[in-house]
């Protein structure tokens, strides 16, 4: 069904593998696309309660693939009619999405990276903003997430110095929630992964939209905000679940209603 995209849904988890290893899964007009019509679908699965995004082979995303850029070409439009649309349908999607950077993630695939709530990555990985290297701002969101996560100072040290960061520096930095070592990379990705899925989901999505909105807002209208999401929230199957549990001083068994 895919050209350029691995996808499967396996315990409450959509995995999504870009598939152009030999390319080092370097971005594509389809790749793009693909992954808009599958963050969409994963969106409205209910099936679905965590996605993981991740990459076939040593690489997670080594940014565009240059094949497809020409001198002449609109960097711009390009932006706008490729990206921009899949990064957007991921902002929407209301589930946990992790990525996994299994390799390097360089240009707009450390972008897509950023995109996500969760990152772990393998020990062997590395991050790079690679973009000053050809002469070229960071895109895709790419500044607009890592001053979030790393404050303004970090993030002007690696966009213009433009630097390999190892595993161990991305979790230093708080680019990474987690390094797992590669001789259990499947397991423990997996278990990060169904341990999400697990959570309650409509609480998780309310999380979201809340921090979505913290920025924006004066603190009077997020705090309505908050009680109205936390009226939604209270209203769930998972929350009753929840409470009972906790009286009968047992694990909750979530399932997402």
């Amino acid at each position: 069904m895919y050209e350029t995209i691995k996808f499967e849904v396996k315990n409450g988890v959509a995995w999504i593998t870009l598939n152009r290893p030999d390319k080092l899964n370097a971005f594509t007009w389809d790749m793009n696309r693909e992954l808009k019509i599958i963050f969409k679908s994963a969106s409205a699965n209910k099936e679905v309660r965590c996605i993981v995004l991740t990459g076939e082979g040593r690489a997670f995303c080594s940014g565009q693939d240059l094949a497809e850029v020409d001198d002449q070409m609109d960097h711009g439009n390009l932006l706008r009619e490729s990206y921009y649309p899949m990064l957007l349908q991921l902002r929407q999607c209301e589930k946990p999405i992790v990525a996994a950077v299994n390799g390097v993630a360089a240009g707009a695939g450390l972008s897509l990276a950023l995109a996500c709530d969760f990152r772990v990555i393998s020990e062997k990985a590395s991050l790079i903003n690679a973009f000053i290297h050809v002469g070229l701002v960071p895109d895709c969101g790419n500044l607009y997430y890592l001053t979030k996560l790393i404050g303004h100072a970090k993030t002007l040290e690696l966009s213009i110095l433009g630097e390999k960061v190892t595993a161990q520096k991305a979790m230093d930095l708080g680019l990474a929630n987690k390094i797992i070592p590669m001789e259990s990379w499947e397991t423990e990705v997996t278990n990060f992964a169904e341990q999400l899925a697990s959570l309650p989901t409509k609480a998780i999505a309310l999380i979201k939209q809340n921090l979505k909105a913290v920025s924006d807002m004066r603190l009077e209208d997020y705090l309505e905000l908050e009680a109205q999401t936390q009226r939604i929230a209270g209203l769930t199957s998972d929350h009753q679940e929840g409470v009972e549990a906790f009286l009968q001083k047992r694990k909750p068994v979530f399932t997402g209603k």
